[in-house]
């Protein structure tokens, strides 16, 4: 009988270790994310049928009553080691995931949910390893709505990689420096590399407690080469090599005053084309974009701040089509001032009133009279709640 209480007790402790020990490792997941959506017009333009027009950006860009996303994120932080699974559902997700459907043969599948799965580890405080799918190291905005402070994007954000796949090192040099090295598929190529091209990517930081600077650099074939067995499958012609600089930089001022900035330069060069039985260079100048823009938000009180984002974008060679209005050169450029407004009616409910003008060099919009114009005035409220 004793033996039989002892092997008991012993069942009931080792019981009680093991959910003790899953208890202390669950602990480690979190679930977090958002939920947005918001109204939107035209203040000098249709805002139905096919004759609505909106800014050639990404996510809030839809007429009237429209959804952004839910966004759902479970994450484990271990001591050595972690994960991330950032999930994304609704319209602006499926924008920041374009590039996912491919595992599905151009359809919509599963992937199409994935806005980053990733795996880490710590090698020790200076060195960590990531390898997976994570949003872009490149630019001043992000993809989540609780990440800007302005609801609508910029062009510089739009046109840069939203996420890459690959493989990231990251290392902290200092209390204040950082530098990471990246090898990935082309760029938004999420789900398998499909070109058989690989991007190298760069980024040199220094933080402070008030604010921080990052200088961004990709470089890589975005398209793949040319070959003669393979022509039915890429097409006649593909792009050179894209390379990208960008300098990103934010710095409270004071307590209730914050200033940024954001400058990128984005060229391709000339690929090849095939002719006949050969594969020969392209001739021709490189083509791309390039833009900067400044942020300025000051805080009026706990719960309202304002802030303004003027942005200046250029296309040349025909670097984007459809984006800005261009010239017989295939050159042109934009004007961007969005002015927002951040009301807290909860700490995770947030409310963002918004105007925005857009104002072209060359014509790109229609006004209320159905005649071409240059300009467009609109106004948008969203509503993001996070948790």
């Amino acid at each position: 009988m004793k033996k039989f209480q002892l092997l008991i007790a012993l069942l009931l402790l080792s019981t009680c270790t093991v959910v003790l020990a899953q208890e202390e490792e669950t602990s480690n997941v979190t679930i977090s994310g958002s939920v947005d959506a918001y109204f939107r017009t035209n203040l000098n333009a249709p805002n139905k049928g096919d004759a609505f027009q909106a800014p050639a950006t990404s996510f809030g860009n839809l007429p009237g009553f429209s959804l952004g996303m839910a966004n759902i994120i479970a994450a484990y932080e271990g001591e050595k080691v972690g994960f991330v699974a950032d999930l994304v559902f609704g319209p602006r997700g499926e924008d920041a995931v374009f590039g996912s459907p491919m595992y599905a043969g151009g359809e919509a599948g599963s992937s199409q949910i994935v806005n980053q799965l990733y795996m880490y580890w710590n090698v020790n405080e200076v060195v960590t390893f990531t390898i997976g799918n994570f949003n872009t190291y490149l630019g001043y905005e992000v993809i989540s709505p609780t990440g800007n402070f302005n609801y609508s994007t910029s062009y510089m954000f739009s046109y840069g990689p939203f996420s890459h796949t690959g493989v990231k090192a990251d290392f902290q040099l200092s209390e204040n420096w950082a530098f990471m090295a990246s090898v990935m598929n082309p760029t938004d190529m999420t789900e398998f590399n499909f070109n058989g091209s690989y991007t190298l990517g760069g980024q040199l930081a220094y933080t402070t407690d008030g604010g921080g600077t990052y200088l961004n650099l990709l470089y890589g074939d975005q398209d793949g080469k040319l070959d003669m067995n393979t022509l039915s499958s890429f097409g006649n012609s593909s792009m050179g090599n894209t390379f990208q600089i960008d300098l990103t930089t934010g710095y409270d001022v004071t307590e209730s005053l914050y200033l940024g900035l954001n400058t990128t330069y984005n060229t391709t060069s000339a690929g090849q084309v095939a002719n006949g039985n050969s594969i020969q260079d392209a001739t021709g100048d490189g083509y791309g974009f390039y833009g900067i823009a400044g942020y300025v938000q000051a805080a009026a009180s706990e719960k309202f701040s304002l802030g303004l984002r003027g942005e200046y974008f250029s296309v040349f060679n025909g670097g984007l089509d459809g984006v800005v209005g261009l010239n017989n050169m295939g050159d042109g450029n934009v004007f961007a001032a969005t002015l927002s407004g951040n009301a807290k009616i909860t700490d995770n409910f947030t409310l963002i009133p918004e105007v925005r003008l857009d104002a072209m060099t060359n014509d790109f919009f229609i006004d209320n009279d159905y005649q071409n114009s240059k300009n467009l005035t609109s106004f948008l409220i969203a509503g993001v709640f996070s948790f």
